[in-house]
């Protein structure tokens, strides 16, 4: 069994969801945000999201990490602060002996949905087929989960793309 955390990186708010997969078997573990004070100064935000990222690493103990790899916006300042944001993401996990693996966001929509630009609700559908019964945290989180499932959906593991194909064909 390995258990895996995705990651949806933000400065605001950086979705988290935990799963472990067993053979072709998904289960959802927990999921939540992260959220720094959004008048603080950059430091202090960084700090706090990294600190909070950090408690759920011991928390949760997961053995690999995927994140979802940032997007150029047309305003280069928020794309510089989602990147210093994504560099904290990437720095914990790896911090802590963890495999980081880095998805775009096409690669997560197709390998849950089956098409790389699937509208966000879609993705989150998706994830609720995927983890009956899970109360998700929001959007963030929701993201998050989508992040690890792809993973998981990413390891050498025919067991896992079949039950990926019969979720998808139920939908």
């Amino acid at each position: 069994m390995r258990r895996l955390i995705g990651l949806d990186p933000g400065l605001r708010a950086t979705g988290w969801g935990v799963i472990e997969v067993e053979g072709n078997r998904l289960s959802h573990v927990a999921n939540g945000v992260l959220k720094a004070d959004p008048d603080g100064e950059m430091a202090v935000r960084l700090r706090q999201l990294f600190e909070g990222l950090m408690q759920v690493l011991e928390t949760w103990s997961p053995d690999a990490a995927a994140v979802e790899s940032v997007f150029v916006n047309k305003d280069m300042g928020s794309s510089l602060k989602l990147g210093q944001a994504r560099g904290v993401v990437l720095l914990a996990p790896a911090l802590r002996g963890i495999e980081v693996a880095e998805y775009a966001p096409n690669q997560i929509k197709k390998a849950l949905v089956g098409v790389g630009h699937a509208e966000k609700n879609q993705l989150r559908a998706m994830v609720g087929r995927l983890m009956p019964g899970c109360v998700i945290a929001g959007a963030d989180a929701a993201d998050a989960l989508g992040v690890a499932i792809c993973h998981a959906h990413s390891a050498p593991s025919p067991h896992l793309a079949a039950a990926m194909r019969r979720a998808g064909a139920r939908r």
